[in-house]
C-alpha cells in the first residue's frame, strides 16, 4: 500500500512540474492549439458528449431558422428602402407640380387684381387666396370704406363684410365656426358702450 501512495505522490509531482513548467500543450515556445487550461478542453469535450441529440438536433435547427428570418428581415429591409425611394421620388414630383401650379396661378391673380379699378387704393394683398378676402370684393370693399367711415353704429357690419361666412369643411383649416357666429351676432346686435 506503501508503494501505491509513493507512486500517487511520485505522479503528482511530475504533473505539477509538468503543467507548471509549461511543457504541455506547447506553451514554452508561445503557441497554443486550444485553451490554455488543459482541463477545458475536456470539460468541452464532456459537454459535448453529454449533450442529448435532440438538444444538438435543436440548436441546428433553430440557428438555421435565425439564419433564415436574417436572411428575409435584411431582403425585406432592401425591398422597403427601395419602395421608400420611390415613394420619396413620386412626393418632390408632386409637390414641385403642386409649387408650379401655385406659382402661375399666383401670377395670374396678382396680374388680374391690378388690372382692377382702385387696385391702387387698395394696396398689394399677400394673402389674395384667404377666406376672408376675395378679389371681387376689394374694390367694392375700397369704395364703402370711404363713404360709411365715420358712421357710429356700422363697424361690425363692415367687419362682416370682410368676412366669408360660408362654412367650408377643410380637414387644414381651423375651425373658425365660432368666431364666424360671434360676428353674425355681432352684426345683429352691435354691443353697446
Amino acid at each position: 500500500m506503501s508503494g501505491f501512495v509513493v507512486c500517487r505522490s511520485f505522479l503528482t509531482t511530475i504533473l505539477h512540474y509538468v503543467f507548471a513548467d509549461g511543457a504541455v500543450n506547447g506553451d514554452i515556445h508561445a503557441e497554443s492549439n486550444g485553451p490554455s487550461d488543459a482541463y477545458a478542453a475536456i470539460s468541452s469535450a464532456d459537454r459535448l458528449q453529454a449533450e442529448p441529440e435532440s438538444l444538438r438536433k435543436w440548436r441546428e435547427e433553430q440557428s438555421e431558422r435565425l439564419q433564415l428570418l436574417d436572411e428575409n428581415s435584411i431582403k425585406q429591409e432592401s425591398e422597403w428602402k427601395e419602395k421608400a425611394k420611390v415613394e420619396l421620388e413620386e412626393w418632390h414630383a408632386r409637390q414641385d407640380e403642386q409649387l408650379e401650379k401655385t406659382k402661375t396661378n399666383n401670377r395670374v391673380l396678382d396680374e388680374d387684381f391690378y388690372k382692377q379699378p382702385f387696385s391702387e387704393l387698395i394696396g398689394y394683398v399677400t394673402h389674395i387666396n384667404h377666406p376672408c378676402y376675395r378679389l371681387d370684393q376689394a374694390a367694392e370693399e375700397a369704395m364703402i370704406s370711404d363713404l360709411d367711415e365715420n358712421n357710429p353704429g356700422t363697424e361690425w357690419e363692415r367687419v362682416a363684410r370682410l368676412c366669408d361666412f360660408n362654412p367650408k369643411s377643410s380637414k387644414q383649416a381651423k375651425d373658425v365656426s365660432r368666431m364666424r357666429s360671434v360676428l353674425i351676432s355681432l352684426k345683429q346686435s352691435p354691443l353697446v358702450r
